[in-house]
């Protein structure tokens, strides 16, 4: 099996690609299920797929990331696995080929989707109704060496929400020796920044709200510029702590608009949720780390990263979730484009995660029972 997964990751590793692309990514998962004698579903309009091993409705589930991330990479960008997709590509294939040697009391459902970088795949696969039969589904992701040792395992991932919005200020152009004829969209800009530096949350709550990106203005310097286009980057570590910043925002646009008499239009251009971590989920998680030879179990790993699998029990709130959080010695970092791991961790996460989904479908059994 080790010998397998390294070819497979070698492969995965060596033909990144991007989200919403992952055409030859989802066909090369695709045979490599077929080659081990099961029948993978693709889609007419998207990518990714998904596969049920065992007999019946399938009850539990497993969810891994396909696509790449597109970053410069030595200075030229690239489609390039700096998040450890390959990885989680990998365990999930290890996954489904140790379930189908196994005698299964029901039936498991593997998901591999597509644009988890884009914040869409999981809406995708939701829409689709790939997960409503299901009661448990877990998740996982490669950590980083300041967030777990190596040889160490988190059987849950409190992951942050974040929001990434777009805007346009419009404001009135006029000539820079009469600034009162107009509405300058960089005063106005100026003003929403102050205004978004007293948007308060209470202090026990982890969160920011940051301009990151604004344009105004040609290339005459003597023109009160009337349009600006700006970005926002929204970050809170609960559901709830958003949705109170989000309020905020919106009072602190609705009173720049008003003083300055510009009209401030704004769009979420992204929108990922923080962590519901299921207690039951976590606990089997858990077990299933402590049962497998060479693997020790950390705490829960609270981290101010985004992940969109939690996507799915925020929109199908009757799904027990949590994700596993492999401790692989991840260097410099996620997201780094020279970012490596020890890949010998990935055979000890096949055997995590398929003991934990093997535990799953007996308390499932149980709780039918």
């Amino acid at each position: 099996m080790e010998q397998r997964l390294f070819e497979i990751f070698t492969h995965l590793h060596n033909h990144p690609e991007p989200s919403w692309q992952e055409v030859n990514t989802t066909a090369y998962l695709a045979e490599q299920l077929r080659t081990a004698g099961l029948n993978p579903i693709t889609f007419d309009d998207i990518t990714g797929l998904y596969v049920d091993i065992g007999q019946g409705t399938p009850r539990v589930g497993f969810r891994t990331d396909i696509d790449s991330l597109w970053q410069e990479v030595n200075g030229k960008f690239k489609a390039n696995h700096s998040c450890g997709h390959d990885g989680h590509m990998t365990m999930a294939l290890g996954v489904a080929f140790a379930l189908q040697r196994n005698k299964l009391p029901g039936a498991v459902r593997i998901l591999f989707q597509p644009a988890e970088e884009k914040a869409g795949g999981a809406k995708a696969f939701v829409e689709k109704g790939l997960v409503d039969s299901l009661q448990f589904l877990f998740g996982a992701h490669v950590r980083p060496l300041v967030e777990l040792e190596d040889g160490w395992h988190a059987p849950a991932l409190y992951h942050g929400a974040a929001k990434l919005i777009t805007g346009t200020i419009t404001g009135v152009e006029a000539h820079g020796a009469r600034p009162e004829q107009g509405i300058n969209a960089i005063e106005v800009a100026a003003a929403l920044i102050d205004a978004i530096k007293n948007i308060w949350v209470s202090p026990n709550e982890s969160y920011s709200i940051k301009m990151t990106q604004i344009q105004a203005g040609g290339t005459s310097t003597n023109i009160i510029p009337g349009n600006a286009t700006f970005s926002i980057d929204m970050r809170a570590q609960t559901n709830d702590t958003m949705a109170a910043a989000s309020k905020g925002l919106a009072k602190a646009i609705e009173a720049v608009s008003l003083l300055y008499g510009a009209r401030i239009t704004t769009t979420v251009s992204a929108h990922i949720v923080a962590a519901t971590v299921d207690e039951v989920a976590k606990n089997i998680l858990t077990t299933a780390i402590e049962a497998t030879e060479g693997a020790s179990c950390a705490p829960p790993v609270i981290t101010p990263g985004g992940e969109d699998f939690h996507f799915y029990a925020y929109h199908r709130p009757h799904l027990q979730t949590t994700m596993l959080g492999l401790g692989c010695g991840v260097t410099p970092g996620l997201h780094h484009p020279q970012m490596t791991f020890n890949t010998e961790q990935l055979s000890v996460g096949v055997d995590i995660i398929t003991t934990a989904l093997v535990n799953a479908l007996q308390h499932v059994k149980e709780e039918v029972i």
